[in-house]
């Protein structure tokens, strides 16, 4: 009875804060803090008349903000959070919109900036995950101090570079809830990818848009396969979130690739 009293208590000390705005975007004006949002802070603007007209939208690679907030990534950690990134706003938006190749052949581009990366305690997660073998259920337990998150910004600009649509976006675990310890120090960030992407793609679209089936052939098949089984699988034998089998595609960076942040 004692843990069932505690359990809001725990969600409640884990809710996200805002983050510091980046800078990045051409705009923060108009944006409105949303009401109500317990686990995510969310702030957004649309300019509902132009986003009517938009069909084709280009996608602009997800770039890492300058600064602490990242700095710790290492490259292979950096290219895998990107990567996921970039996958879930590519099948999030392709359910709504036509991707186009290049800003050339688009309405409209989204650009997307990861603000800040905070990592998930791989000490904490294993007990975590030991902890819900013992005690199964729908909602997992995980050890506060060990908590992982993410902030992102994301714009989308027509053809005239004028934003049509923008938001602000920071989410923390929680001790109690559906978040998966992961032993990766990004583990929480690479959970929180697809969220992220339903959210702004979900602000970047009209009111009452209603999202349609991937279209054939993928535009995001370089991804790899939207639906990952080999994640759940790997989450029902351990009880922890594994980057390997549950993220996007390996990109195989040569180099002559620029850099991304």
């Amino acid at each position: 009875m004692k843990l069932l009293r505690l359990l809001p208590l725990l969600a409640l000390t884990a809710c996200a804060t805002p983050a510091d705005r980046s800078g990045m975007l051409s705009s923060y004006e108009g944006l409105t803090p949303r009401e109500g949002a317990v686990r995510t802070s969310i702030a957004d603007g649309r300019d509902e008349a132009a986003l009517a007209g938009v069909k084709r939208v280009a996608v602009a690679p997800v770039r890492l903000a300058q600064g602490e907030g990242g700095a710790w990534l290492s490259p292979a950690e950096r290219i895998l959070l990107l990567r996921e990134v970039d996958a879930q706003l590519c099948f999030e938006l392709s359910e709504r919109y036509e991707i186009a190749p290049t800003p050339e052949a688009a309405d409209a581009q989204v650009r997307t900036i990861v603000t800040a990366v905070r990592p998930t305690g791989r000490v904490g997660s294993a007990l975590s995950a030991a902890s819900s073998f013992f005690i199964p259920g729908p909602l997992g337990l995980r050890v506060p101090g060990g908590l992982g998150g993410m902030a992102l910004e994301a714009e989308m600009l027509d053809r005239d570079q004028r934003q049509i649509a923008a938001l602000t976006w920071n989410r923390t675990a929680t001790p109690v809830g559906t978040d998966d310890p992961s032993l990766s120090r990004i583990g929480d960030a690479l959970q929180f990818a697809e969220p992220f992407a339903d959210v702004a793609a979900e602000v970047m679209s009209p009111k009452g848009m209603k999202t349609r089936s991937p279209p054939k052939p993928d535009p995001c098949a370089a991804y790899g396969p939207r639906i990952r089984a080999e994640g759940y699988l790997a989450k029902f034998a351990t009880g922890l979130y594994v980057p390997q089998m549950s993220g996007a595609q390996a990109e195989k960076p040569t180099a002559e690739d620029p850099p991304r942040d």
